[in-house]
């Protein structure tokens, strides 16, 4: 059990309906592994197994697939929009509402650590002809006065600043949120220079939990929204994009070009559904299960944190250059049944989910104080 743990973590009681005991997967030796490599290695649960088998499908390029009409009705419901559509992957939802926002030789302003400019290969550029401006923010948070100055002239000598894409919670910034106000004076600030918004909200299930804000309300300030259901909800696969019907429209035309359009695949929109209506407020868990390891690695004199306290549930710590390497660290990591991301020369990243128990996440923190006082060969 780990030592001096905050008390309201370690009290709590972690809601079962859903969830498995335990997310381990056993090596050839038998030992347990902890998985904090990604939210997306979750696995169905069996009533989300039981939902997928049992959901009337249909073909849904020819036609319509009842269970995605259901879905895309119900996020779009959920995120205050008129319309949404289901797709594979967020990178894909990211990418074809840039494209239908922005025309061959736009240019869209982002922050420099974002998934759009960082972790989508540039898809911008290489499927719709588009211009990135970043800026650095502070754990990927851009502020108001960052912005001013930053659309260009409009003559014919420069790319046309068309857009402003966020991300709540941003990956790079350890899950940090976006605060409503924040977005607010962001988003008035681009709608007053002619700007059209995008959130990429893959985690904003988590943002919305955390805060008690309700999806709604983070959504109402961008034209279009991207949600995914294969993180923290622990769905197998897929996300959805948001916006006004006409916006839709037009995505479902650039899904088409992109080879985005699917069959019998309300299969797959069943497993969104069920983590919809089912594991959406079991979030706070992963949340509490965060600030454990963030806790366990603040006792640690060879790490360190950007924010003591995470805000959702990701935890990405520096690794002393004393110590040795990012990579060395998540190598000594897995020798204690810990898989863990090396997110840099010398950082690490954590990710809690609902695949790992309290008990589990104990573990794992005595792993990282453990290995955290040997330092490496």
């Amino acid at each position: 059990m780990l030592l001096n743990a905050p008390p309201t973590a370690r009290n709590m009681l972690i809601p079962t309906s859903g969830v498995r005991p335990s997310g381990k997967l056993k090596t050839q030796d038998n030992m347990q592994i902890i998985d904090l490599r990604s939210d997306t290695v979750t696995k169905p649960t069996p009533g989300m197994r039981e939902a997928m088998m049992n959901a009337a499908v249909g073909d849904d390029v020819i036609d319509i697939d009842p269970t995605v009409v259901e879905l895309q009705e119900h996020i779009a419901g959920l995120l205050g929009k008129e319309a949404a559509i289901f797709m594979p992957s967020g990178t894909m939802t990211n990418q074809i509402a840039l494209r239908v926002h922005c025309t061959p030789g736009d240019e869209f302003i982002c922050e420099a650590g974002c998934h759009i400019y960082n972790y989508e290969q540039g898809a911008f550029a290489q499927l719709s002809g588009l211009v990135a401006k970043t800026i650095a923010g502070q754990n990927g948070l851009l502020d108001l006065d960052q912005l001013r100055g930053s659309v260009r002239p409009d003559n014919e000598h420069t790319v046309r600043t068309r857009l402003l894409c966020l991300e709540n919670t941003h990956n790079r910034g350890a899950g940090k949120i976006y605060s409503l106000s924040r977005i607010q004076a962001l988003c008035n600030w681009a709608h007053v220079e002619g700007l059209i918004t995008h959130l990429d909200g893959a985690r904003l299930f988590n943002a919305s939990v955390a805060t008690g804000v309700s999806l709604q309300a983070y959504s109402e300030p961008f034209e279009s929204v991207s949600v995914c259901f294969s993180k923290g909800l622990g769905a197998p696969v897929g996300s959805c994009l948001a916006g006004s019907r006409e916006f839709i429209a037009k995505a479902r035309r650039a899904r088409k070009l992109f080879g985005g359009g699917m069959r019998q695949i309300g299969i797959l929109a069943a497993g969104a559904l069920y983590a919809l209506k089912h594991q959406m407020e079991r979030l706070v868990v992963d949340h509490e299960n965060a600030r454990l390891l963030a806790h366990a690695v603040c006792q640690c004199e060879s790490l360190s944190l950007s924010d003591k306290v995470p805000d959702t549930n990701i935890v990405i710590f520096h690794v002393a250059n004393e110590w040795g390497t990012a990579a060395q660290f998540s190598s000594s990591l897995k020798q204690h049944g810990v898989l863990s991301l090396p997110f840099g020369p010398q950082s690490v990243r954590l990710v809690t989910h609902l695949d790992v128990c309290r008990n589990q996440i104990e573990n794992a923190c005595e792993a990282i104080i453990s290995v955290a006082q040997t330092p490496a060969n």
